[in-house]
C-alpha cells in the first residue's frame, strides 16, 4: 500500500456521517460518549455508545431552522417570492416557531418582511 492509500471507513464512520445532514438541520453537535452529560442523546451502533448528540438550546433553535432553509433554498429568504415565503411561515407556525420569543420578529427580519405580513401569512395559513 502507498502512502497516500485510505483505509475504507468503517461502519461506524458510515454511520456517523449519514446523520451529518441531520445534526446540520437541527443544529446539533457530535460529542465523544465519554464527555457526554445528561441531556445529551446517546447514539448506539451495534450494542455499543459510538457517540452522543448534544442539542442547541431552545433559543437557537430557531435560527438552526432559518439557516437550513436559507442551505434548501440556496439563497437569503429575502429573496424568495411571496408565495415560498408564505409556504415557510405555514412550516414553520407548524413547528412551533412562533411560540418562542421574539419569533414573529425573527422569522420577519429573515424574511425581509414586516411583522404584520408574517401575521397575515399566519392568518392566511390558518383560514383566519
Amino acid at each position: 500500500m502507498g502512502e497516500t492509500d485510505e483505509l475504507p471507513p468503517t461502519e461506524e464512520e458510515r454511520f456517523l456521517t449519514a446523520i451529518g445532514p441531520l445534526l446540520t438541520a437541527i443544529g446539533g453537535e457530535l460529542v465523544d460518549p465519554l464527555e457526554a452529560g445528561e441531556d445529551d442523546v446517546p447514539l448506539c451502533w451495534e450494542g455499543a455508545t459510538v457517540a452522543a448528540v448534544r442539542l442547541p438550546l431552545l433559543s437557537d433553535s430557531l435560527d438552526h431552522l432559518l439557516d437550513d432553509l436559507r442551505r434548501r433554498h440556496g439563497r437569503p429568504l429575502a429573496e424568495l417570492d411571496r408565495r415560498t415565503k408564505q409556504r415557510i411561515v405555514s412550516g414553520l407556525e407548524q413547528r412551533g416557531a412562533f411560540a418562542l420569543r421574539h419569533g414573529v420578529e425573527t422569522v420577519a427580519a429573515a424574511l425581509g418582511v414586516s411583522r404584520f405580513t408574517v401575521y397575515n401569512y399566519l392568518n392566511r395559513a390558518t383560514g383566519g
